[in-house]
């Protein structure tokens, strides 16, 4: 059964695919001995990271950026990105001699904002905007009304959906007995381009879309059946950090996708550094989506999801700053229970770190972190600290130890605005 009457058709990713095909590169297919071993069948990872700028935002913004008419192209494009679509405008900005204006949250990792300027050259004009990708993009939105020049959106337009969905294309050229697509989600632009194609071509094709638990407004538009605005947006999976869902997008996904699960950043940031060691992968986090939902829905931290036949995760994209590695790291041991941090009141008194290191922490136990809360007056504040163990096993009876200590010893919740602040 074919899909028509939508903004975007097997046809338009057809058309993109010949636009695409000169400068755009057909990314490999790997399999993945790991997560075949975890889901139980054949699972193989669609490699965007090893896409020109690292990832599948290249295909969109070209794709758009090279259908503008002379008269579009002397006024110069506008674009707001959290870093990827970015990348993707700024190359097309290089390769066809127009100017652009690219805004992005001043959360933007270094790395991106670097390889910007590196890709896009004079061609480019970066402006910094104090807060999410979504008040970037309302500045970017005022700034090409008021200047008259075209807006290239990173996801809600249907010549960047056609150009997203080109990867449906290639992944079931390369592996046509593909029974299921995991596709990461954050405005949608990627999934609904790729469903369009899957749907109408191979109907049978289940298609699941992955979303950050900070950055679920897929699925918080599906609840309330409209896109909706989130109050809270956690940035970690930058590339998927939007707190709107697309208007078209979402019409999309809502009759073509088949299952829309949500992921905790920590299984994220375990996942990130499981392909980085395991398989010599470097992702970004969004990128680390798809694969990380197989890995939590093999150990019962989100819904199961039931994999029958050979697999495709996508990895969106590879543009991670080493410097953010510490706070994967800090994700990850959070996730798997193995980091922990207590507020500690010391009295003032000869032995009592040695009583805490002695008779509360276990053998294998590591403090990893020790902070006094006030720094100027040490007697009336408590100290952070942050104690490594080797097993979440290990946690009840370092509890226990502390309950019989005679120091005041309190729990910080990992997802507390205190630890947020201190650490």
């Amino acid at each position: 059964m074919r899909v028509t009457n939508r903004p975007v058709t097997a046809a338009d990713i057809v058309d993109a695919a010949s636009t695409l095909a000169p400068v755009i590169k057909e990314t490999p297919l790997d399999l993945s001995e790991r997560l075949s071993a975890v889901a139980g069948v054949p699972v193989y990872l669609k490699r965007e990271d090893q896409q020109i700028c690292r990832s599948f935002k290249s295909r969109g913004a070209y794709n758009h950026i090279s259908r503008l008419s002379p008269a579009e192209r002397q006024l110069g494009v506008v674009c707001a990105s959290a870093g990827n679509h970015a990348q993707g405008v700024a190359n097309a900005c290089h390769a066809l001699g127009i100017q652009g204006t690219i805004y992005l949250p001043m959360s933007t990792p270094r790395q991106k904002r670097e390889r910007i300027k590196a890709i896009g050259g004079p061609q480019v004009t970066l402006e910094y905007v104090d807060g999410t990708f979504d008040t970037a993009q309302k500045v970017a939105l005022k700034n090409a009304t008021n200047t008259w020049r075209s807006y290239i959106h990173p996801y809600d337009d249907p010549l960047v959906i056609a150009g997203q969905g080109t990867i449906a294309a290639e992944l079931t050229r390369q592996l046509p007995s593909v029974a299921n697509v995991i596709v990461p989600v954050g405005g949608g632009g990627l999934i609904a381009g790729m469903a369009t194609w899957l749907k109408e071509e191979y109907p049978h094709i289940r298609i699941i879309g992955v979303e950050a638990q900070g950055s679920a407004s897929a699925s918080a538009a599906r609840a309330a059946g409209n896109p909706v605005s989130l109050d809270y947006v956690d940035a970690f999976a930058d590339g998927v950090a939007v707190g709107r869902t697309g208007d078209i997008t979402f019409e999309i996904m809502k009759t073509l996708v088949d299952d829309l699960l949500v992921v905790p950043e920590g299984a994220v940031a375990t996942e990130m550094l499981d392909l980085y060691h395991l398989e010599g992968i470097i992702t970004e986090p969004a990128g680390a989506l798809a694969s990380a939902a197989i890995v939590a829905s093999s150990t019962g931290r989100i819904a199961e999801l039931r994999l029958e036949g050979p697999t495709v995760a996508i990895i969106s994209g590879g543009n991670n700053d080493l410097s953010r590695y510490a706070e994967v790291m800090e994700r990850s041991l959070n996730y798997r229970g193995l980091r922990h941090y207590f507020l500690v009141t010391f009295p003032q008194q000869p032995g009592a770190l040695r009583h805490f290191l002695d008779s509360v922490l276990g053998e294998g136990d590591d403090i990893v972190y020790f902070e006094y809360t006030k720094k100027n007056n040490r007697d009336t504040g408590p100290a952070l600290v942050g104690v490594d163990i080797q097993s979440p096993d290990d946690l009840p009876s370092l509890l226990e130890r502390m309950d019989a200590s005679p120091l005041h010893i309190e729990t910080v919740e990992p997802d507390s605005e205190l630890l947020r602040f201190l650490v």
